[in-house]
């Protein structure tokens, strides 16, 4: 696993000769790393609207999102499979993809753990806990209904874990963060058991929400979701000029000015934000921001003003192909996104620890 402790590209001297040769190649590679991406997710968007239990060309995906039908039955069916269904769970993919992406990119440069995820600050134990309690207290069922309560149960969850992280000696470190998150990520999962057991109601639609789906979310969860992955996103542009140097240690930080509970306070906001809107929308999707932090690790190198875009990207591209192979495998049923994404992340998990060791031997 790349060395997450090296700062790149840092303001210092002005390169001359090969040295500015190599930093403009290596800009270079990056922003066409990105333009890739880019257009890797608007093919898998494309392919996302064509695939399903009823397979359409690309010129009826076309005809069905632009064209005028009139009174064709057929061309009137394409334009609603398009629009009610696909598009939503497109677009939701990409949204709650980039959000996952970010915040697993996030919680690695805050922790300085390689191997973190959303999970790790109790954000999904919390969301479910919130969602249970909701439909077990007042009998919700419509996700427009509970995405309130799963929001501001992950928001919840996130701040009693960095509060607990903030208290005792060992206040701001990152063992402390993932001691708490893990504490309380135990605690609320046994909770929602408990809740879940007791209630069937509760308990179908827990096994549902668990699943991980973007799948059967309209537009009026979608447009919340994106309003939180939206403020998010500014909060971690402002925080990426800081985790480079978060990431040299508390002592090295302080001495280069950096101001480390305020930069660890607007993280750990952005990461509730960003992953709690993508639960509660979607259900726990595990491992996914684990994955592309890695990978975007290994093309852009340690430096986060890069591998944090480049996490977002690869987490939409990720989630829709995932969804779409979900759709393929079980035609005309469909696995749910969150269930492809565990099956590729358990193993890539897996190969992360046993390459970390065989290094460390």
């Amino acid at each position: 696993m790349a060395d997450v402790g090296v700062v790149t590209e840092q303001p210092g001297p002005v390169h001359s000769g090969p040295e500015a040769a190599e930093v403009t190649r290596l800009r270079r590679r990056r922003v066409v790393g990105i333009v890739v991406l880019a257009a890797a997710i608007l093919v898998a968007a494309a392919v996302s609207l064509a695939v399903g239990a009823r397979g359409l060309s690309l010129a009826e995906v076309w005809h069905g999102l632009f064209a005028d039908t009139g009174n064709d039955p057929a061309a009137n069916e394409i334009t609603l499979i398009v629009q009610t269904v696909r598009v939503p769970r497109t677009v939701l993919a990409i949204v709650a993809g980039i959000a996952l992406g970010v915040a697993g990119a996030l919680i690695q440069g805050h922790t300085r753990n390689p191997i973190a995820d959303t999970g790790l600050l109790g954000i999904n134990a919390g969301a479910s806990f919130a969602v249970v309690l909701a439909i077990f207290l007042f009998g919700f069922q419509n996700p427009v209904q509970y995405v309130w309560f799963a929001f501001l149960g992950a928001a919840a969850a996130g701040t009693v874990v960095f509060g607990l992280s903030s208290l005792g000696r060992g206040a701001g470190n990152p063992l402390t963060l993932v001691l708490a998150g893990q504490g309380i990520a135990i605690f609320l999962a046994a909770m929602t058991t408990a809740v879940a057991l007791a209630d069937k109601a509760s308990l179908d639609a827990l096994r549902q929400w668990n699943a991980g789906s973007v799948a059967g979310v309209g537009w009026g969860v979608i447009w919340i979701a994106a309003l939180f992955v939206v403020v998010g996103l500014i909060l971690t542009l402002v925080n990426l000029p800081s985790i480079n140097l978060l990431n040299l240690g508390d002592d090295v930080a302080r001495a280069l000015g950096a101001n480390i509970a305020l930069s660890r306070t607007i993280g750990m906001l952005a990461i509730t934000l960003l992953a709690g809107a993508a639960t509660a929308a979607c259900g726990p999707i595990t491992f996914l921001g684990l994955m592309v932090a890695h990978l975007a690790r290994y093309r852009t190198g340690p430096d986060f003003r890069w591998l944090v875009p480049y996490a977002g990207l690869l987490g939409a591209v990720i989630l829709l192909v995932c969804d779409v192979i979900g759709r393929l495998v079980a035609r005309p049923d469909e696995l749910q996104a969150g269930i492809v994404v565990a099956l590729i992340g358990a193993p890539f998990f897996a190969a992360l620890v046993w390459l970390g060791r065989f290094k460390r031997t």
